[in-house]
């Protein structure tokens, strides 16, 4: 029986508070389940990575550490990117986003690619993973894009969904036999403005062409796609299933762990 893979998890952060009356004070990380569970039904185990950094750290332990030890990472979704990742002043006060996220979140996308082990991004993780490799993102979609649909309704949350096209030839639409315009969910309110160097977009919203997925060029498996493939029912046939796209990041996670050293 082939050995199960070990894929690790980016955690969110809730950074510490004096006001929260549940480890108050404390600094908490952690995973949302739908993430988890996405992945578990690919065979897979999955684990957490804490960052080691703060203001209690101890050991020497590093992400590489984790790196060394796991197949491949998934960056899950969360709170916006801090503007100063992309060089950018935040326009408002409530999209200052997470600056201590973004530095370990890159930090760890480094230490895998180093170690040719596939990352896979969701929603926050395509934007960081863009931020990572000099691209940049619009702060707020209503804001910069007034033409664009509603990217995010916080009412129904993750029952927002829209259209997008698969951009023909591309290993993404190749997944899903090419069938051009799907529907998926969407909640998020930052989105890509400048693509990074080096990356290829394999799909589009339909209605205002925001960048809904891509993939670094080149060896090795390094992609990401806005929506959330783990909130979407996998008995709903009018959604586009989450899992040829897993299965394909956990094949690469596979030929990465037989690689010889």
């Amino acid at each position: 029986m082939p050995k199960r893979l070990h894929i690790g998890v980016s955690a969110c952060f809730f950074h510490a508070d004096p006001e929260r009356k549940v480890f108050k004070g404390k600094t908490l990380q952690y995973v949302e389940q739908s993430i988890v569970h996405w992945v578990h039904a690919g065979g897979a185990i999955v684990l957490m990575i804490p960052s080691p950094e703060g203001e209690t750290r101890r050991g020497d332990v590093e992400l590489a550490d984790y790196a060394d030890m796991l197949d491949g990472l998934v960056l899950e979704g969360g709170s916006d990117v801090w503007p100063g990742s992309y060089r950018e002043t935040p326009l408002r006060p409530e999209w200052t986003g997470d600056r201590v996220r973004d530095g370990y979140e890159i930090a760890l996308i480094d230490a895998f690619i180093q170690r040719g082990k596939p990352v896979l991004g969701v929603c926050r993780g395509l934007q960081i993973m863009n931020v990572a490799f000099g691209g940049t993102l619009y702060q707020d979609i209503t804001t910069q894009l007034p033409g664009a649909i509603e990217h995010r309704d916080w009412h129904i949350y993750d029952q927002n969904f829209h259209e997008i096209d698969l951009v023909s030839g591309t290993q993404l639409a190749t997944l899903y036999g090419n069938p051009g315009r799907v529907r998926v969910n969407s909640v998020h309110h930052q989105v890509i403005k400048d693509l990074a160097p080096g990356f290829t977009v394999e799909a589009r919203s339909t209605h205002d062409g925001i960048v809904e997925a891509f993939r670094r060029e080149g060896d090795g498996f390094v992609a990401g796609v806005q929506w959330h493939p783990e909130f979407q029912d996998s008995n709903d046939p009018t959604l586009l299933s989450g899992d040829p796209l897993l299965h394909d990041f956990l094949e690469a996670a596979r030929k990465a762990q037989n690689r010889p050293c």
